[in-house]
Formats: structure tokens, sequence, C-alpha cells
């Protein structure tokens, strides 16, 4: 393989990386044939690795592995049935009564929209708002359902139907079980000198991104659930949760604040313009004084590479995929700096 070094350098990566495409394009192919098992295997080590954080503290406390799995097991079954029964027939309620107030916030916009375009015109303002509220309308209605769709479906829809939740819980338990040694068994097929450090990085990746910007999610969404019961919103639970949500994908927070406040301004422009301006002060506090003492450095990825992971990962698994496309992205940084590494250790 000395021969290699020989050819010029353009050379290489014209041979180099057709191979890689080929290689992600069969894989692509592969995750989608297996999609529905895709979901249920990632969605069951997301729920082992969440669920292993309490394992661990019940058993710092003194109980043992195998009580603290069942303790933590029942425990987040309970919760699980307790919001079934409470919390989502209420967002199921709330989604069902938004679609049904949209098209009245449409026409409410529309008119907003017309009434500013005669503005416009009585001063003699190039502006034209009609042709671009009629796009908006049109993208919001068609796109608007299937987003609120996976938000309020996390949940149910990673396991799609009644033998698909049971198969993912029974291998999130079996993880928490017996976990260590299924991944003892998948590192063994690393060389022996990386896999130790691999491990910890993929480790190290996932619980940096769980335990702090999961955390952030949920501070979001509690604080913009109150915000928004505060200012009397409409549909305050299921955009306040939603907010949470999105708050797990970098710039999903001003995002979804931005869209849910010019939704609700369709219908009272100045609700709107309050929504938005507390719903970036809460977001910019939050992530500037917050952010920082739980998140530390992450994964120090340049901001094109961070939305390439996020549109991989939702083409690969959707929801699921978003909510992996960031630790993975640092997993794989790290592994190509510790490869760069090595091999500039073994050229000196």
């Amino acid at each position: 393989m000395k021969w290699i070094n020989n050819l010029p350098q353009w050379l290489v990566w014209g041979l180099i990386l057709p191979i890689i495409v080929l290689n992600g394009w069969a894989i692509l192919l592969v995750t989608d044939y297996f999609r529905q098992l895709f979901a249920i295997f990632v969605g069951a080590n997301l729920l082992a690795f969440i669920l292993n954080y309490a394992v661990r503290w019940l058993q710092r406390h003194g109980l043992s592995r195998a009580r603290a799995i069942l303790v933590v097991f029942l425990l987040a079954l309970s919760l699980f049935f307790i919001l079934t029964v409470t919390l989502i027939p209420v967002l199921m309620d709330q989604v069902n009564g938004l679609f049904q107030k949209l098209p009245v916030w449409l026409v409410s916009g529309n008119d907003q929209f017309q009434s500013l375009q005669s503005w416009a015109l009585a001063r003699r303002l190039p502006v034209d708002l009609l042709d671009f509220v009629a796009r908006l309308q049109e993208t919001l209605l068609t796109q608007l359902q299937p987003l609120s769709s996976g938000v309020v479906g996390l949940g149910i829809g990673l396991a799609g139907s009644a033998l698909d939740f049971v198969i993912t819980i029974a291998l999130a338990f079996y993880l928490l079980v017996h976990g260590e040694r299924l991944w003892d068994g998948v590192f063994q097929w690393v060389p022996s000198h990386s896999s130790s450090e691999l491990r910890r990085s993929l480790q190290q990746n996932f619980h940096n991104y769980f335990s702090g910007q999961a955390t952030l999610a949920m501070l979001m969404g509690v604080t913009m659930i109150v915000v928004f019961v505060v200012l009397q919103v409409p549909f305050g639970l299921l955009f306040g949760l939603a907010v949470g949500i999105m708050t797990l994908i970098p710039l999903g927070a001003p995002l979804s604040i931005g869209l849910i406040s010019f939704l609700v301004g369709l219908s009272s422009f100045w609700l709107g313009v309050k929504m938005l301006v507390v719903g970036i002060f809460v977001n910019q506090t939050i992530e500037n004084a917050i952010a920082p003492r739980l998140l530390g450095r992450f994964t120090g990825l340049n901001p094109a590479w961070v939305i390439v992971a996020l549109l991989i990962g939702a083409r690969v698994s959707g929801v699921l995929g978003l909510l992996m496309a960031i630790p993975m992205a640092g997993f794989t940084k790290s592994v190509v700096e510790t490869l760069r590494a090595k091999d500039g250790t073994g050229d000196r």
C-alpha cells in the first residue's frame, strides 16, 4: 500500500470520495429499508441511556443495580401512564382546536395584511404583501400539520403501534440490564488500542448532550408554558411544549418562537408581538445565563456542519434522527481528531 503515498493528493481524494459517497448511499438505502427496526433500536437505546442516570443515582444511594433498574422502570411506566391519561388528551384537544382555528386566523391575518398593503399603497411604497401572504398561507397549511403531528407525537410515534411500543420497552429494559455486555461485543470489532477511547468519546458526547441540551429544553418548555399562560395565549400548553422540544435542536427555540408568535399574531397582532418579545428575552436569558454553565464545551462543531448533521439525521430517522444528529456529529469529530492525532504521531 506504499504506492498510495506516492500518488498526488488530488488523485487520492478522487479515488476515496466516490467510495465514501457509495458507502453513504448504501447506508441510507439500508436504514430506509429497515427504518422501523432502526427507530425501535435507536429509541430503546435513548430510553435506556436516559433511565440509566436514575439507575446510577439509586445505586449511589445503596440499591443494587437490579433493584434500581426495577424501581426506575416501574416509575417510568407509571409516569408514562399518568401522562397518557392526563396530558396527552389535553394536547390532542389543543391540536384539534388549533387546526379548527387556523383557517380563521389566516383570514384575520389576510385582512391585516390587506390593510397594511392599502396603507403602503396610499404612501406609494413599493411593497407587495398580498402575493407573499398567499404563498405563506399555502406553505403553512401544507407544512404545519406534519410539524405539529411530529412534535406532539414524539413519544407515540416512536412506537407506531402497540407491538412496536412493547418491543421498544422490552429492548430498553434489556439494554439497562445487559447493555454493557452488548457494547463490549460491538467494540470488540474496533482495534484494541482505540476501543476504550472511542467508547469513552461516544458516551461523553451523548452525556453532554442529554445532561445539557435536554435540561435546557425542559427548562425552556416549562418557562414558555408559564409565560404563554400568563399572557393568555391560546393553546399555550401546546405551544410551550413545542418550543421546549424544538430547543433540543440548535436554533430550534428562536425559530419556533418566531413561528408561533406569527401564527398568534394573525389573530391578535399585539399579542403576537408580546409573545415574540418575551419569548426572545426568555430564550436569550437561558442561552446566555444558564446554558454556558450546563453545556460548557460540547461538540465544537462549525454551525454549517451542525446544519448538515441535522439534515442527515432528519433524512435517516426523522425526529429521532434530529435528536441523534448532534451527539453523533460530535462523536464523528472526535474520531477524526483521534485518527489525525495518531497519524501525526506515527509520522513523527
